[in-house]
């Protein structure tokens, strides 16, 4: 199987490499000199520090890896975090937030192709209408 390939499992490397490929990204480095990735000032996939918020269950330690995802709604949001089988989750913290988070330990339970589609609709709910206008006509030409 081609490295490349959508289909294998997704890495930490996939999620640098597919924000950064992104039109008009900027990389800023956050608290430990975790990358922002950003549209026009906006973030839109972070990687985050341990937080009281996102704890293992049985060890109450505090989650290292993970990586927060911006989400266009509520209702993409609940799409991906109700179904028991997801990787993804939210904590209180995050209520009211058009986010999503994912620790890097899961991230191979989705295809690279599944974390595109996440990226992409991260960028895509940060960038402008402009900019996303362009970058959907680029990607599906009439």
């Amino acid at each position: 199987m081609s490295d490349d390939n959508g289909s294998r499992p997704a890495r930490v490397e996939d999620v640098h490499e597919l924000a950064s490929a992104m039109p008009h990204v900027t990389v800023e480095y956050g608290t430990g000199d975790n990358p922002v990735y950003q549209v026009g000032g906006k973030s839109f996939v972070f990687f985050r520090n341990p937080r009281p918020d996102a704890v293992d269950p049985d060890t109450g330690e505090r989650y290292a890896d993970v990586i927060v995802f911006w989400v266009d709604s509520e209702a993409d949001k609940q799409a991906l975090v109700q179904d028991e089988t997801s990787p993804f989750f939210t904590t209180a913290h995050f209520d009211g937030h058009p986010s999503v988070l994912l620790r890097a330990s899961r991230i191979g339970e989705l295809t690279r192709s599944e974390l595109a589609e996440v990226v992409h609709d991260a960028w895509l709910s940060r960038a402008s209408s402009r900019r996303a206008a362009a970058w959907l006509r680029a990607r599906h030409p009439a």
